[in-house]
């Protein structure tokens, strides 16, 4: 299509994995009257998750958009990941959201699953709702307020029930509003019938309403005075201090329903209308100046045929096709193309109004999070400070299949680290590996998918190699003589060296204590480069560390010497020697600090003992309420899937943080099997 569009606000649909989010965006669109046909995740006829890597695991990988109206007003809903391997699409959406709305189970064990999310949310003051989905399962055992008082442990900002259920038989069937106090019976893929509120919930109806009063009175002097003269304050004012509170993040209305059946679906589209913020309040949160054209990039695309897009929202101007940008990051570029997005239809429109959300092409060197906008009066200093992205927990080794393709790859994988930030790429110098780095096996798996579809570039994927090193216990004196006569000028170096264990972490020592001239000077230092060369591979197959080489003594010929000789010579003398010197293996040992919810701690702990980890200790996780963090040393060759074992033990929310510690002996079979495995890897093939 082409022309403009019209402004709209932003909600971005956010909650666990297999909460019913993209079902949730299909009803959605179904009651605004976008979809004639609600989709399915199960058949793949979603409007979301509608990629290949989506579609292949019956699960969202990066955030969706649709746009759509509801009651004339324009609105684009971001539907977005809810593995927790695909959070870094998620925290960047939820940048440029006016709103959120938080979709839940309704069992309250499940509860913690949403906590990461709603410290996010309440770390950056973004308005949220929550909707408690699949209220129709098992109706008999569901308890909204055993929910609520659920979530409520994981949010600093108080859950204010906005509805109370009506049940029959157990089921729920329908809702009281709280605030019009008026009962509505649900009405299968319609508008819910209005009912006279059950005489059995006035009572429970009385008890909620005054709940969320006296809620909304701590921010409202004047309706806190009614309350105490017991009068009953205006619903319009009530509706006012909603709307207020929610766009200052002070508390969180909580809905329920069936997203699946429609079910409180309209009620939740009503609320969005009512009382979410618009995009010039958002703006103002985030401190963006309202003055020309500011935009916020909020997610990359690297398309076959679109080459480079970068998804935005518009705060204030009008954005169109062709304008010249500076951006926060002190870049400056033209808009090559604009594009609207519906699923994974992408639509060219000529320009922008202000609110709206879109793709521009040819933003290059702008990663996610710059701030971009019209050079007149540009500001680098009124970028809002973007989130840190997710530090890397998991790695793979990769190698192009095909020859010739290194480079390819190199370029290639360095637009996926750009699309998603939380990919990240190492070119390891101690193993010769590229690595990838990412949130899970999951999440690599998806990129490399991307990798191939994209860029058709197939890879082997292996488990990161341990980067071992050696060392030795013992000192010894040993001398190195390399001699050869073959016609002409024949090879002769002779070398007396002096060879000693260092403290951990020196590294490798060299000291000339010739005297007398018994080697000339211009052969001190291939003495000193063979003794670096010779350190690259000890006795046992790793890098040498933590050692001093003295050169004490030695000889030398006056036509067969050279600086060849005397390099050769010196690695004679240090692989006699390293015999004598009691070789051990080291191993590299990471600082690790697993953060788990405290029910979860003990479990933690035998999890990093059980990986021949020491435990040092655990503290409360600071600013998380019920959370700790267990410290401990743990190998590196321990660490692989560790994020995999903790996040199977905390329903998916356990992460770590790590960081290289020091090297630590291992000896007996560990050592032996490193050893044998290292040899039959620098075997000839």
């Amino acid at each position: 299509m082409g022309g403009n569009i019209a402004t709209s606000r932003a909600v971005a649909l956010v909650g666990p994995y297999t909460t019913g989010k993209t079902t949730l965006l299909e009803s959605l669109l179904f009651t605004a009257g976008t979809l004639h046909r609600r989709g399915a995740v199960a058949d793949q006829s979603s409007l979301g998750d509608g990629s290949p890597e989506a579609r292949s695991r019956l699960m969202g990988v990066e955030v969706n958009i649709a746009s759509t109206t509801f009651l004339d007003e324009a609105w684009t809903i971001l539907d977005c990941p809810g593995s927790v391997e695909f959070q870094q699409d998620t925290r960047d959406a939820l940048m440029v959201a006016d709103v959120a709305v938080v979709v839940v189970d309704p069992e309250p064990e499940r509860a913690v699953m949403a906590a990461p999310l709603l410290k996010f949310l309440n770390t950056h003051a973004i308005p949220h709702m929550i909707f408690i989905n699949k209220v129709d399962r098992d109706g008999s055992g569901i308890s909204i307020r055993a929910c609520l008082e659920a979530l409520q442990l994981y949010s600093d900002r108080p859950l204010i029930l906005r509805e109370v259920p009506i049940r029959e038989s157990g089921q729920i069937t329908g809702y009281v509003d709280l605030v019009s106090e008026r009962a509505y019976h649900y009405k299968a893929g319609q508008a819910s019938d209005l009912i006279e509120i059950p005489a059995t919930l006035i009572e429970r109806e009385n008890e909620a309403r005054q709940g969320l009063l006296e809620h909304l009175a701590d921010y409202d002097d004047q309706l806190l005075e009614d309350l105490l003269n017991d009068l009953s304050p205006p619903k319009d004012a009530v509706y006012q201090d909603l709307k207020r509170d929610l766009a200052a993040d002070l508390l969180v209305p909580v809905f329920f329903g069936a997203a699946e059946k429609d079910e409180g679906v309209r009620r939740l589209w009503k609320a969005l209308r009512h009382e979410a913020p618009t995009h010039d309040i958002t703006a103002a949160r985030l401190g963006i100046a309202d003055s020309g054209v500011r935009a916020s990039v909020f997610k990359s695309w690297h398309g076959r045929h679109t080459g480079k897009l970068s998804l935005l929202r518009l705060w204030s101007g009008e954005l169109k096709d062709g304008t010249s940008i500076k951006a926060s990051n002190g870049e400056s570029g033209k808009v090559s193309g604009l594009y609207t997005i519906q699923g994974q239809e992408v639509s060219k429109i000529t320009s922008l109004p202000a609110g709206a959300i879109a793709a521009a092409g040819r933003l290059e060197d702008i990663p996610t999070g710059t701030l971009i906008g019209t050079p007149v009066g540009f500001a680098a200093s009124n970028a809002p400070d973007w989130p840190t992205p997710l530090p890397p927990l998991f790695a793979l080794a990769l190698r192009p299949t095909r020859q010739g393709d290194d480079v390819k790859l190199t370029t290639a994988l360095a637009r996926l680290c750009e699309e998603d930030p939380s990919l990240s790429v190492e070119h390891n110098a101690d193993t010769s590996e590229l690595r990838l780095w990412g949130q899970g096996d999951i999440h690599l798996q998806v990129s490399l998918a991307r990798l191939e579809r994209l860029f058709h570039i197939d890879v082997q994927a292996d488990q990161p190699l341990v980067a071992y090193k050696e060392t030795i216990r013992k000192g010894t004196v040993v001398q190195g003589r390399f001699k050869r006569q073959s016609g002409g000028h024949g090879q002769f170096g002779d070398v007396h060296l002096t060879i000693a264990p260092l403290p951990r972490g020196s590294g490798v020592r060299f000291e000339d204590q010739i005297t007398g001239g018994v080697i000339p000077r211009q052969y001190i230092p291939a003495v000193e480069a063979g003794v670096y060369e010779w350190a690259q591979r000890g006795p046992l197959g790793f890098p040498v560390v933590d050692f001093a080489v003295a050169l004490t003594d030695g000889s030398y010929h006056v036509v067969d010497s050279s600086e060849a000789a005397f390099k050769s010579a010196a690695g004679v003398a240090l692989r006699d020697g390293a015999a004598q010197c009691d070789p051990v293996l080291l191993e590299p040992i990471l600082w690790v600090e697993a953060c788990v919810p405290a029910d979860a701690t003990s479990k933690a702990q035998r999890a990093l003992s059980g990986r021949r980890g020491q435990i040092l200790g655990f503290l409360p996780r600071d600013g998380w309420h019920g959370w700790d963090c267990v410290q401990a040393h743990v190998p590196q060759a321990e660490m692989h899937d560790l994020i995999t074992e903790l996040r199977s033990l905390t329903m998916g929310v356990g992460t770590f943080s790590w960081r290289f510690d020091h090297l630590r002996e291992v000896t007996g079979k560990t050592a032996d099997k490193v050893v044998e495995q290292r040899a039959r890897a620098l075997a000839p093939a």
